[in-house]
């Protein structure tokens, strides 16, 4: 490649069609929001989903005029890859699955960006797809999967050794397997903690409603989130 060739790659300016790139943005704007939806709806994150998802939309409109703009010349696109090496973003992710829709978000915005909308459509709506069937067949099978819940069982005095082993042939007869993780106890209290595996969580409430009955406090933990 010769000095001319260069400098021709370099001033190049391809006009861009207005019509198209309107077409773009409507079709990142509403692909975008559907990934919004999705992420209120089917995500399983912790943090204000509200919060962190009211900038998808915002983010692939970006995404798309940035890379309409570059990718008709080789000067704006060396000079982009100049400006994000200086760029830091330090919003913190906290969960691989806002990572994931962060990415979903940003392919959206490379895919109307660059023309290619019927394929990111297609692309986009499969995702989604796929989101959705693994969501309906995880919240259905969730605990399925040997998922371990902590057990927490609290009484305002001190328990004697047969009311303990009474209390764990109890639990057994509602849970796949019991593991003793820590006990103390002292004249006013008792507590016990243990690692339970159940495939029912009917199995679980029914246990916690039959041993509050006796006078005993049973808090369940399930990925670090009191669920009874």
């Amino acid at each position: 490649m010769n000095k001319t060739d260069l400098e021709f790659f370099l001033k190049q300016n391809i006009a861009l069609d207005i019509n198209n790139f309107l077409l773009s943005l409507v079709a990142a704007t509403i692909l975008c929001l559907l990934i919004q939806l999705f992420y209120l709806k089917y995500s399983s994150t912790l943090s204000n989903k509200f919060e962190f998802s009211k900038n998808f939309v915002i983010l692939g409109i970006t995404t798309t005029i940035v890379i309409t703009i570059v990718k008709s010349s080789l000067a704006l696109s060396l000079g982009l890859v100049g400006a994000l090496s200086i760029v830091r973003f330090r919003a913190a992710i906290k969960e691989p699955e806002e990572l994931v829709f962060l990415f979903l978000v940003i392919a959206t915005g490379l895919g109307c960006g660059a023309g290619q909308i019927k394929i990111t459509l297609i692309g986009i709506l499969f995702s989604l797809a796929a989101i959705f069937v693994y969501s309906q067949f995880y919240k259905k099978n969730k605990l399925k999967h040997s998922e371990i819940c902590n057990l927490a069982v609290i009484k305002n005095k001190s328990m004697k050794e047969k009311e303990i082993d009474e209390l764990v042939k109890e639990m057994k007869k509602y849970v796949n397997q019991i593991e003793l993780i820590s006990f103390s106890k002292s004249e006013d209290n008792t507590t016990i903690n243990f690692d339970i595996k159940t495939k029912d969580f009917s199995k679980l409430n029914r246990l916690v409603n039959q041993i509050q009955k006796k006078g005993i406090k049973l808090v369940v933990a399930r990925n670090d989130l009191t669920t009874l």
